[in-house]
C-alpha cells in the first residue's frame, strides 16, 4: 500500500489529458493536427504500437520516446501539383499528423525498433524490469 498526497495540479493535468483524449476521439484531431490511429498491445516481454500511416515514407515520419511517452509525427506532401483540368474529387490528405501516447508499462527506450510496411508503422518496445519496491526508513527528530 502506498500513500500519495493530493495535488490539485495533478488532478488538473489528469482532467486535461482526459479532455484532450475525448476531443481527439471525437474530432480525429490532436492539437489541431490529424490524430494518428493507433493500436497498443502489451505482451509478456514488450509493448507493440501499430499506427496507420498510409502514404507516408519513412523519412517523413518521426518517432520519439521520452519518460514513457511515445510521440509519432508525420508530414505528407503532395508529390506534384497538376494544373489544368477540373478536380471532381480530392480527398487524399496532405499535411501533418501527430499522436502522443503514454505507454502502459516501463520500457527500455534505447532498444526501441520501428518499421514501416504497407502503410502500417510498427514500433516494438522491450519492457523494462519494474523498479523493486523499496521501504523508506523514518527518522525520528527531536
Amino acid at each position: 500500500m502506498s500513500i500519495t498526497g493530493w495535488s490539485p495540479l495533478r488532478e488538473l493535468e489528469t482532467l486535461r489529458e482526459r479532455l484532450d483524449r475525448l476531443v481527439s476521439e471525437l474530432t480525429g484531431r490532436e492539437g489541431g493536427m490529424l490524430a494518428v490511429p493507433l493500436d497498443v498491445q502489451e505482451t509478456a516481454d514488450s509493448i507493440i504500437v501499430r499506427a496507420s500511416m498510409p502514404g507516408f515514407k519513412p523519412e517523413d515520419i518521426a518517432v520519439e520516446i521520452s519518460r514513457g511517452v511515445l510521440t509519432i509525427r508525420g508530414e505528407s506532401r503532395e508529390e506534384r501539383e497538376e494544373t489544368g483540368g477540373t478536380w471532381h474529387l480530392k480527398e487524399r490528405r496532405v499535411g501533418t499528423v501527430y499522436r502522443a501516447v503514454t505507454l502502459p508499462a516501463p520500457v527500455k527506450e534505447d532498444q526501441a525498433q520501428a518499421s514501416l510496411e504497407h502503410g502500417v508503422l510498427e514500433i516494438r518496445l522491450p519492457k523494462a524490469e519494474p523498479a523493486p519496491q523499496r521501504r523508506i526508513p523514518i527518522q525520528v527528530r527531536s
